[in-house]
């Protein structure tokens, strides 16, 4: 269901945000994010797709998506989301480079952690 234009997708372990159905990752970059505690899927995510969104918004016809899902350890993020046009290894290497910024993470975890509502 779509809420303030995006669709929330929910599994038993995984939370998918997107704007449009169905999901596209023409774009995907994978992370492994280390977390010891329960957090929100759906926070991560929608934190990740804001900060995904300020680094590639001056991409053209960008359709961010980003899926979190739980995993041994902590959590796996993937980012992304379609494309009308090629991806370039530089637009990966920029979203590489987010997903794996410290400072980032660090955020992420702390704002998810506020309280686990999925």
């Amino acid at each position: 269901m779509a809420r303030n234009g995006w669709h929330i997708l929910r599994d038993e372990d995984r939370v998918t945000v997107t704007r449009r159905l169905p999901v596209r990752f023409d774009l995907a970059v994978e992370a492994a994010l280390p977390c010891d505690r329960d957090v929100s899927l759906r926070r991560v995510a929608q934190q990740v797709r804001q900060d995904m969104w300020r680094r590639l918004q001056d991409q053209r016809g960008f359709i961010p998506a980003v899926e979190v899902r739980r995993a041994p350890g902590g959590l796996v993020i993937r980012a992304g989301g379609g494309l009308p046009h090629p991806v370039s290894a530089a637009l990966r290497d920029r979203l590489a480079g987010l997903l794996d910024s410290p400072a980032h993470r660090t955020r992420w975890i702390a704002h998810a952690g506020r309280r686990a509502d999925g």
